[in-house]
């Protein structure tokens, strides 16, 4: 299997570890020490910070689907875009479930090594989200 094929695999797995709920899975398929360039609010750092992350995500979404629209590769790095659904079921940052429907898009590019990945760039629709559950968002004072 050629480095793009494992790379492609690894990226398939952590999506399915997420959609199905198995976080631990994501340790599979992404080193300790990743250098995330874009990470969500409060993540912590590696593999154990995504897990943190998409366990509060899960608990606040428990039907979370997160669906690729569009993959492109090259011999090191996994590119996509997807949309993201859900209902909102329990706290996000501390906003109580309102049973709202959300869909949103992001973008993501990793780069792997030997498989894993190793560093990751990315951007959701998080305002989005949040709109759609009703938050009250108040620009930055000027």
């Amino acid at each position: 299997m050629s480095t793009t094929e494992d790379n492609v695999k690894a990226q398939q797995g952590f999506g399915e570890a997420v959609n199905k709920g198995k976080l631990e899975d994501i340790r599979k398929y992404v080193t300790d020490n990743l250098m995330d360039h874009d990470p969500a609010p409060n993540q912590g750092p590696g593999a154990q910070g995504l897990i943190d992350f998409f366990t509060e995500f899960r608990t606040a979404f428990p039907d979370l689907n997160v669906e690729v629209d569009h993959l492109v590769t090259d011999a090191d790095n996994v590119a996509f875009a997807y949309t993201i659904t859900g209902t909102h079921k329990g706290p996000l940052m501390g906003i109580p479930a309102t049973g709202r429907k959300v869909k949103a898009h992001g973008l993501q590019i990793g780069r792997f090594e030997q498989g894993k990945l190793v560093e990751r760039w990315g951007s959701s629709d998080q305002f989005g989200i949040l709109q759609q559950i009703g938050a009250q968002i108040q620009p930055p004072a000027a």
